[in-house]
């Protein structure tokens, strides 16, 4: 027993208030695109441009998932060889900052790099070549979606590695195991048996990439699912094909995580008396290891240092009496710190309410909400955000401007997609917490608002403050939502920097984007130091 009468009461009425929110404001969305699919006059559900935009989005999620995966294990690999030299931890908290960067702050800083005056071109013209390399199409997809998903799956792979006991390489050493051996031997099965949730995971992200693909897609021949929803509904006016879309986009998703499910947690590497990790193999490997740790940080540095330079280099003094970045500024962190609110809210009946479901003496709708709730908080992996957000511009346009809603839609669309990150970070804390605490608590007496205060705050503080953090951070660098409500009267930071690139106001957008990408910084990266903190929600690696 982990609560008391009158907190099981509460939790109940908390569990079904969040399992009707989530279910209503999704199912709404849902219902709405069913309707619309149903009136359409029997138009084909595959037809020429659909196929396109679907074996692009294969396409490109393949190719970026493939590239991160081969490029990460020589980094991870190299990264758990050489442990003792100066920078290490440095460059694996580098690996986390892509996590906490807005998308469209990170394509900002591809180009810088990449672009046509980028520096890459402009070593390159040096060399004696003309602009060999365009950010714009499937090149520059791949380069963004690899910058943020090589560091993700490093880090897994890194994670992985040093898992394994000491006492494999005290025996590798001891029997004069070469490279190949090592690899074949020892790392490679325990990266073989990871490998299939990162490139999930990595697949799944590239797959449902939207501002990426808005901004270096570069035209109809490198679009997506996502952004042909955007297209058909902000561009062509076309709910018929958004609908069609966006059930497209479900149908991929959900296969996408039905094989993701197959692949179960991996088992332990091995039973270890604890002892330090020592590799031995590391001393023979230095100066290959060196070129590629070096090689895997400016890649992955180089666009955050040229982000930053541009964005120094900005006019603030004209930024900042701006009063249309004013009103972003404000928009943005209006709907952030709401939406992370509402996030917390949803999550910590969707944490309880299945611990009040395992004692014996709950009552049927108990373990129903119970059993329900968990599912309910992956809902939006299932029902991506621009698809919901679609279904509800279909909704609201019916009573006059929709830009008038959009600041409350975009609330609650925000909310659930922080959702799944709040609960893998709530969840095992207070798991935790209640094996711990609750039973002396209510031995003593210590309920409601006392016990909040002088038990479970303390504890819970900072996986509290880091759920929080990090629902600001994917709020404040939403575009999806933004995009499908965007209107004159409704500006945020994404929106107001996609539309001044859009414009060819380079020097705004470097000023923006360095406003927008250190104030997300600084809510996700204290709580990235931690290795825990940095896994993706919902989806084991």
């Amino acid at each position: 027993m982990f609560f008391a009468r009158a907190e099981r009461r509460t939790l109940r009425v908390a569990g079904g208030l969040a399992l009707g929110v989530v279910l209503v404001f999704v199912g709404a969305a849902t219902a709405v695109l069913l309707a619309h699919a149903g009136g359409g006059g029997g138009a084909p559900l595959f037809d020429a441009y659909i196929w396109r935009v679907a074996q692009f989005t294969l396409l490109q999620a393949t190719l970026s998932t493939l590239l991160s995966i081969v490029l990460a294990i020589p980094v991870a690999r190299a990264l758990a060889r050489q442990r003792d030299f100066w920078g290490r931890v440095w460059i694996i908290r580098l690996s986390v900052v892509p996590l906490g960067l807005p998308a469209l702050v990170a394509a900002l800083g591809v180009i810088e790099i990449w672009g046509r005056q980028g520096v890459v071109n402009d070593l390159l013209r040096l060399a004696g070549l003309q602009n060999p390399v365009s950010v714009y199409g499937l090149t520059g997809i791949l380069i963004a979606h690899v910058f943020f998903n090589l560091p993700l799956a490093a880090r897994f792979l890194l994670a992985a590695l040093d898992r394994i006991p000491p006492e494999y390489w005290l025996s590798s050493a001891n029997l004069g195991m070469g490279n190949g051996a090592v690899f074949r031997l020892i790392e490679w099965p325990v990266i073989r048996r990871v490998l299939p949730g990162i490139g999930g995971l990595v697949f799944m992200l590239c797959a449902t990439s939207f501002t990426i693909v808005l901004t270096l897609g570069g035209g109809p021949a490198a679009t997506t699912i996502e952004v042909a929803i955007y297209q058909a509904l902000r561009f062509d006016f076309d709910p018929q094909r958004a609908v069609l879309l966006a059930f497209l986009q479900i149908l991929v998703t959900a296969a996408l995580l039905w094989l993701i499910s197959l692949f179960g947690r991996p088992p332990d590497e091995g039973v270890t008396a604890g002892r330090a990790i020592r590799r031995f193999d590391g001393r023979r490997r230095r100066v290959t290891d060196g070129f590629v740790i070096l090689a895997f940080t400016l890649f992955t540095a180089a666009p955050l240092a040229a982000t930053l330079a541009s964005g120094l280099a900005a006019d603030f003094g004209r930024l900042a009496v701006d009063p249309l970045l004013h009103r972003a500024l404000f928009t943005s962190l209006a709907i952030s710190f709401a939406s992370a609110s509402l996030s917390l809210a949803i999550a910590l009946p969707i944490v309880l309410v299945p611990r009040l479901a395992e004692t014996g003496d709950a009552g049927l709708a108990t373990r129903l909400i119970g059993r329900a709730l968990p599912a309910t908080g992956s809902l939006i992996l299932l029902v991506p955000p621009v698809v919901v957000a679609t279904g509800w511009f279909l909704v609201l346009r019916l009573f006059g401007e929709t830009g008038r809603f959009a600041p409350a839609v975009i609330t609650v669309i925000n909310a659930l997609m922080a959702l799944p990150f709040v609960v893998r970070v709530l969840e095992p804390a207070y798991r935790t917490h209640l094996s711990r605490t609750a039973r002396l608590a209510l031995s003593l007496g210590v309920t409601g608002m006392h016990r909040l205060r002088w038990i479970d705050w303390p504890a819970l503080k900072k996986p509290f403050l880091t759920a929080f953090a990090f629902a600001m951070a994917l709020s404040l660098g939403d575009l999806g939502a933004v995009a499908i409500f965007g209107a004159d009267g409704f500006v945020t930071l994404p929106w107001l920097l996609f539309s001044r690139m859009a414009s060819y106001r380079t020097a705004d957008a470097a000023g923006i984007a360095l406003i927008l990408g250190v104030i997300c910084l600084l809510l996700t990266l204290p709580s990235t130091a931690a290795d825990r903190t940095t896994e993706r929600p919902a989806i084991d690696a």
